[in-house]
């Protein structure tokens, strides 16, 4: 495509903000250039026909354990996040935070160093790294292996704030159980994305580590202290804190529809409510079950669950969960396709985004919301 141009018409035109009807979206050397009304197409253009699909963003997913038939955890290499990366695009996330969840110190190297090493390759989908763990808490593990939770060390400390100069991005997942106010600050001055999760902390606690620095909630209502008449918890504290964003797994397993539409209404802004898959290596594939860190995860009925029923992230892709959000929470389309692309991109990036910048970065997304597919590029 470099030194030529395409437009896009023929169906609803998202800019990150707002859906255009009636519109077409037209890229010159694969960058954005203009969204016009579809009357103003100039002539001799290449019109490629949307046949009614959506034009959008890619999705921005900031929680994606595996895909593609591997975890993460199970192979933390650039082989494991091309793979990975490769199948969440064929689901429409074109940039993804590939996350590792609780494991040992030297998985925890090993994860950062294929995510650094993707990132100078310039391998397409990798926006960094999220680590979910280990300093977590025990009482809220959720299907987090207890035996590897622990404090964070100044070696943990250390690690994280050196991979942040080499990421551009890392979001990492704590509670404040096995933090420190500190260790939050020092995580924050140096461009962590500090998410609280896993948790059993007060409201009050939460509050204070938000004032630290901490920016985001992971997968609100799961694994976490819930709203309560007399003590908000973590789930109170993300929806009244305006600092903070929060991550929901919309899937209507994790969380009822009604209840995803409660936390809409009540989140006090400028922070928002963004989509996440908490994705597992079936996403992408026809798989049934499959090993997390040796235990068997069984895949039916849209859930993921260990032996013991313990729901072990989701079988879930975020088209799946902009069409809850809109069709069971009664939240608007284009609230529901931002959640899923502008917003979480804002959360990892210097400068809010609000438009599809690059053609490899668009997707198309059927109006049913049954699917989306990448552009592809010619």
């Amino acid at each position: 495509m470099s030194g030529s141009s395409i437009t896009f018409a023929g169906g609803p035109i998202f800019d990150g903000t707002e859906l255009h009807l009636a519109h077409a979206a037209r890229f010159r050397n694969d960058q954005l250039d203009a969204i016009v009304p579809d009357t103003e197409i100039p002539a001799g253009d290449r019109v490629e026909d949307l046949s009614g699909d959506i034009l959008s963003p890619g999705y921005v997913d900031l929680q994606v354990n595996g895909g593609g038939g591997v975890m993460f955890n199970d192979d933390p290499s650039v082989e494991a996040l091309t793979q990975i990366a490769s199948a969440h695009r064929t689901l429409g996330a074109t940039r993804i935070l590939p996350t590792l969840i609780t494991d040992t110190p030297k998985k925890t190297r090993a994860a950062i160093e294929a995510a650094v090493e993707a990132v100078r390759l310039g391998l397409r989908g990798i926006a960094g790294l999220h680590l979910e763990g280990p300093h977590l808490s025990e009482r809220r593990k959720g299907a987090h292996d207890a035996s590897l939770i622990r404090p964070m060390l100044q070696e943990d400390l250390d690690a994280m704030v050196e991979a942040a100069t080499r990421l551009p991005a890392l979001m990492v997942t704590l509670a404040p159980e096995s933090t420190t106010l500190a260790q939050v600050e020092a995580l924050t001055q140096a461009g962590v994305i500090v998410s609280l999760g896993h948790t059993d902390a007060s409201f009050e606690t939460c509050l204070q580590f938000a004032n630290a620095g901490a920016r985001c909630a992971t997968h609100l209502f799961n694994a976490m202290s819930q709203l309560g008449s007399r003590e908000p918890g973590l789930v109170g504290a993300a929806l009244a804190c305006g600092t903070m964003s929060a991550g929901l797994i919309a899937d209507a397993v994790h969380v009822h529809p009604a209840t995803l539409r409660a936390a809409w209404d009540a989140k006090k802004g400028p922070g928002q409510i963004f989509l996440v898959s908490d994705a597992m290596a079936v996403a992408g594939t026809a798989m049934t079950e499959f090993e997390l860190e040796g235990r068997a995860t069984h895949r039916k009925n849209n859930r993921l669950t260990l032996e013991d029923g313990t729901l072990a992230s989701a079988d879930l892709d975020l088209t799946m969960a902009v069409k809850v959000m809109t069709e069971q929470a009664g939240i608007p389309l284009p609230k529901a396709l931002a959640a899923a692309t502008s917003v979480p991109a804002s959360l990892i990036s210097d400068e809010h985004e609000t438009q599809p910048q690059m053609l490899w970065q668009t997707i198309r997304i059927s109006p049913d919301l049954s699917k989306a597919r990448p552009l592809q590029l010619i």
